[in-house]
């Protein structure tokens, strides 16, 4: 796991917004792997005409980064959803701290959260603990129950060599790759 980061840093910056330069505080025993600003930026930079007044869905929030960083670049609202339960403690001591209300985490499995049909989100991001297969499901899921309109956006990241299958219902509008892990956005066509 990326524990380095924790150990090393144990915050996070927000890059842009009305929280720019706030911190995500994480505690070295959690163990996630938070998106890195690099990485955040140039997906920020992708979703600068679409995020503001967006609903989005963050289906493995970790460290929240993701959804806190849309918040404060003007998202409407956020759902967090996070299975452990220490990193949901975390999250909300971060968002109470940070005085954010308008974003809600959910203390649930996602694959199982998915099944339940509710109102489509705008941006979707889907980054998942690595070496578990939960890309696939979580696509699938996503397009079987409805979570999305036409034009929405899925974002995915995941470790590099990992491939995925994508629907004929989704467009990739941006790609980029490191040495480790690839990113995609799509559009949803449907």
């Amino acid at each position: 796991m990326h524990n380095a980061f924790l150990k090393k840093n144990g915050r996070i910056h927000i890059i842009a917004g009305k929280l720019k330069g706030k911190k995500i505080f994480i505690k070295n025993s959690l163990n996630i792997r938070p998106t890195t600003n690099r990485i955040r930026e140039t997906l920020f930079n992708w979703l600068s005409v679409y995020i503001k007044n967006a609903r989005c869905l963050d289906c493995f929030a970790g460290s929240g980064s993701l959804g806190i960083e849309a918040v404060s670049r003007d998202a409407k609202f956020v759902t967090l959803l996070e299975i452990e339960k220490k990193t949901v403690l975390s999250l909300k001591d971060n968002i109470k701290r940070l005085n954010i209300s308008n974003l809600e985490i959910i203390h649930t499995n996602t694959l199982d959260w998915l099944k339940k049909n509710k109102r489509p989100y705008d941006i979707i991001f889907i980054d998942p603990p690595y070496n578990q297969k939960l890309v696939d499901r979580t696509l699938f899921l996503l397009e079987k129950e409805k979570w999305m309109k036409k034009k929405s956006l899925i974002y995915i990241e995941k470790e590099k060599n990992n491939s995925f299958v994508i629907s004929k219902n989704w467009t990739l509008y941006k790609k980029k790759t490191t040495n480790s892990i690839a990113c995609y956005l799509y559009f949803f066509n449907m």
